[in-house]
């Protein structure tokens, strides 16, 4: 895959990604708007019905005082028939007539709002009381000395009901001598805490509230004891307002948790959609860890493939030209000269066969292949055994190898044949990335219950990145030239891999341009 296509990929991906949580999170918001709506028409609802039904108790309460009054007096001291009409319908089958009457009867008790304690005496508007009369009478026809017809009631019914509205007509009346009397003798707590209370559980909404009356914005004794005037969650309606939609007083109610109220009524959705937004965002992520990892390890390989064919490519030229060479009429003659490029053929293909035995152990290892017995070792042995596979090449360099072997106990479990190399690979490593004279020196000691081995050299170090990933396979640290330094990215894969299989721990502490500590600890045999 080309950079330029993976970075489209990653941009596609990443913008549905986007689009998919934007779409989510916009859901959530409108649902959560929407139930917000419902509520708030709920809670006006509720209040609009509260401020009617206290209405309603008032006029209630000065009308049951009117009928007492009315009850008291007696007759009325005035009445008059207004709106009469009659209906007559003919019954053939039955030789009957129906006659159907129905009037209003005004009464006039001669009673005046007086009888309002707060009420002007100068008030002449006299309280009347309306009726409805209907009477319904049945007749049949009979002959009597078979010459003169009469009609005989054989059925009468009457019914006296009050007009419905009868109190309309006295509201502005009542109005003005209500506005008078303070609130707390209009409604009270219980009242309120009642109606609020009803409707809200007619409506199935099992919420906390706190009420409070203002009267011209300042509060009245008529509140709940937690009430307070805030931003959010607060509703008002105004109360005992007039026909001319006048009034003074307000009714406020609070509800303190709709918030909570809301997102719960949501919750189950809202939960299950962040679940799947978030399989989405691990898939997602998921997907693009791997699409990293894969051209990672292609770019790896592809280095890998390179430096493998520079570290043949040299080898294979040297056993070329050592058999040209040895080829030579004036050389073949030459023992000397022909032990010495037979030597060089020798060493070229252990080189080579090394490098290939490697990258199979590696192999092996990957695939949990490799067999590796164990058994009791000295682990210093094992270093001066180390030791002795590169000293050659740092005595050719000018540099040493100091060992301080202060470790009182150093048995343990290891195979001497990977655990030697292991100790060659980190000695190899350390000669390496040393410019100059290559100066190492190996130290051990006793840690609790393990001894700890320590590779110390002076040469460029690195820096933390480049520590957290090289034991990682094909890692190599790019250094410009990429044959500069020679290697394939296993050597300390392969260490890392025996370490672990021996039951022991590999770090490493550097500093760019100071050297670097490799450490190594293995569990003794106590």
């Amino acid at each position: 895959m080309s950079k330029r296509l993976f970075i489209v990929l990653v941009i596609l991906m990443s913008l549905s990604l986007i689009g998919i949580i934007f779409v989510q999170g916009y859901w959530i918001a409108s649902a959560v708007e929407e139930k917000q709506e419902s509520f708030s028409l709920n809670a006006n609802q509720i209040l609009t019905s509260v401020s009617e039904r206290v209405s309603e108790y008032e006029d209630r309460r000065y009308y049951l005082r009117f009928q007492k009054l009315m009850d008291s007096v007696g007759e009325p001291k005035d009445a008059q028939v207004l709106n009469v009409y009659q209906i007559t319908s003919r019954d053939e089958k039955n030789n009957e007539t129906s006659i159907y009457t129905r009037g209003i009867i005004e009464e006039d008790f001669n009673i005046f709002p007086t009888f309002i304690d707060s009420a002007s005496e100068d008030d002449s508007t006299s309280i009347k009381n309306f009726k409805v009369v209907e009477t319904r009478v049945t007749y049949r026809e009979d002959l009597l000395d078979n010459t003169d017809l009469k009609l005989s009631p054989v059925q009468k019914f009457k019914r006296v009901n009050s007009v419905s509205k009868k109190m309309a007509q006295y509201k502005e009346v009542i109005n003005e001598l209500t506005k008078q009397a303070p609130i707390d003798e209009r409604v009270n707590n219980d009242l309120l805490s009642f109606l609020i209370q009803a409707y809200l559980d007619e409506l199935d909404l099992d919420m906390d509230f706190e009420y409070g009356v203002y009267d011209d914005g300042l509060a009245t004794k008529i509140k709940s004891d937690g009430f307070k005037i805030t931003n959010e969650g607060m509703y008002d309606v105004p109360l005992f307002e007039n026909d001319d939609q006048k009034t003074g007083y307000t009714l406020f109610v609070s509800f303190p948790k709709r918030n909570k109220y809301v997102l719960s009524s949501i919750m189950g959705m809202a939960i299950m959609s962040i679940v799947f937004t978030l399989i989405i965002i691990i898939a997602y992520s998921s997907a693009l860890y791997q699409l990293i990892k894969q051209k990672q390890i292609s770019e790896i390989k592809t280095d890998f493939i390179n430096n493998m064919t520079h570290e043949f490519k040299t080898p294979i030229a040297t056993i070329n030209l050592a058999l040209d060479a040895v080829r030579n009429p004036k050389v073949i003659d030459d023992k000397d000269k022909v032990k010495r490029y037979l030597r060089m053929i020798r060493e070229e293909n252990k080189r080579m066969h090394a490098q290939v035995e490697n990258v199979l152990q590696i192999s092996k290892l990957e695939k949990n292949q490799l067999e590796i017995s164990k058994e009791e070792v000295d682990a210093h042995d094992l270093i001066e055994d180390a030791m002795s596979h590169i000293e050659l090449i740092v005595e050719d360099r000018n540099g040493y190898v100091k060992t301080h072997l202060e470790a009182n106990d150093s048995m343990v479990m290891a195979n001497d044949t990977h655990f030697t190399n292991v100790l060659v690979n980190v000695l190899d490593n350390a000669i390496k990335y040393t410019e100059g004279e290559p100066k190492i020196d190996i130290y051990t000691e006793k840690v609790k219950n393990n001894i700890q081995i320590r590779v110390k050299d002076q040469g460029q170090g690195m820096s933390k990145s480049v520590q957290k990933r090289i034991f990682e396979k094909f890692y190599r640290e790019h250094t410009g030239d990429i044959h500069n330094v020679k290697g394939h990215g296993l050597g300390l894969a392969y260490v890392k891999r025996i370490v672990d299989d021996h039951g022991g721990q590999i770090s490493v502490e550097s500093e760019k341009g100071k050297g670097s500590t490799f450490i190594i600890k293995l569990p003794l045999i106590l």
